[in-house]
């Protein structure tokens, strides 16, 4: 039986996803509250309750958000043109805003400061991982009792070997997610993919083995640590709707520049780091889109060891 703690969750979720595709747009109050299917009334309240923070500054934070990855993916687009694609009223309304949240300009954001910005997001994340070792090896013990759950074999990991990258095209693919928002590379997730299996399996999906993904919604280096999204996916047919918890969305095709990773959860989160601050700077690309770790049928995890296989892959396009 479905909660109605998930049921709202997911609603949250949807709102989630419609203000990243409609930035531009107004995101009023009315609007979002249509989306969730709430009264404006109770959805304002519930909101709040749920995320931490308000439906104006969740706006606010993913307009700036955005547009700060745009101003260094983007080098040569004006900073006006930026702020009016998402969603801004002038360019005026936009350094304010910015400054607000980021405490520079976005010209001095551009110069220098997204890096000095990023470093400090990622120490965070790094102390929150070692906080976190004991709750991966407890995570990592739990999928090692889950029998049958996952395909096993053995695995040998790649550890910090160099990394080997081919750039690929995808097809957009219709997926069920399960969300988790958190951390990168935090012991939720793995606990969350736990969960997700066991609906997948509930639900006759998997086995046999199908493509499945991990998403990445935000960019760590921007977003603060505890609004950090995170998608488990599955492939589905057109016939699957949305239920409880479990949503239905899109992921992207297009160009992607993808690495082979072999290791534990524990570890995914520095691979990451390894593959945007090694391969990127000098590989010709510009980041254009999420970062999606993809479980293809070929998936398997060492019960041994924890290790586990899957492709690194970020959605990319030509400097």
């Amino acid at each position: 039986m479905v909660s109605t703690y998930s049921a709202y969750l997911a609603r949250i979720n949807r709102v989630f996803d419609y203000i990243d595709a409609h930035l531009a747009e107004p995101l009023d109050l009315d609007t979002l509250a249509t989306v969730a299917h709430f009264s404006p009334f109770h959805f304002h309240r519930l909101f709040k309750e749920l995320t931490g923070e308000t439906l104006a500054e969740r706006v606010r934070r993913r307009r700036v958000e955005v547009a700060a990855g745009r101003l260094v993916a983007l080098p040569d687009a004006a900073a006006a043109r930026i702020a009016i694609e998402t969603g801004f009223a002038s360019p005026e309304v936009f350094t304010r805003a910015f400054r607000a949240y980021f405490g520079m300009t976005p010209t001095a954001w551009r110069r220098d400061g997204h890096a000095r910005w990023a470093a400090l997001r990622h120490e965070t994340l790094s102390k929150i991982h070692q906080a976190e070792s004991k709750k991966h090896q407890a995570a990592l013990q739990a999928i090692r009792e889950d029998g049958d759950m996952w395909p096993r074999g053995h695995v040998t990991a790649n550890g910090g070997s160099p990394m080997h990258v081919e750039i690929k095209t995808f097809k957009d693919a219709r997926v069920a997610y399960m969300r988790h928002v958190g951390p990168y590379g935090s012991a939720g997730i793995s606990q969350m993919w736990r969960r997700f299996a066991a609906w997948c399996h509930e639900q006759g999906l998997i086995p046999p083995p199908r493509i499945m993904y991990g998403l990445c919604l935000d960019d760590p280096g921007v977003t603060p640590a505890d609004k950090l999204r995170y998608d488990a996916c599955i492939e589905i047919g057109d016939d699957f709707k949305p239920q409880g918890e479990i949503g239905v969305a899109t992921v992207k095709g297009g160009r992607y520049a993808c690495a082979m990773f072999a290791g534990t959860a524990a570890e995914i989160a520095g691979a990451w780091g390894r593959f945007v601050s090694g391969w990127l700077p000098d590989s010709g690309y510009a980041i254009d889109g999420e970062a999606i770790e993809v479980y293809g049928k070929d998936f398997k995890m060492d019960e041994k060891t924890g290790v586990f296989n899957c492709e690194l892959c970020l959605r990319v396009r030509h400097t």
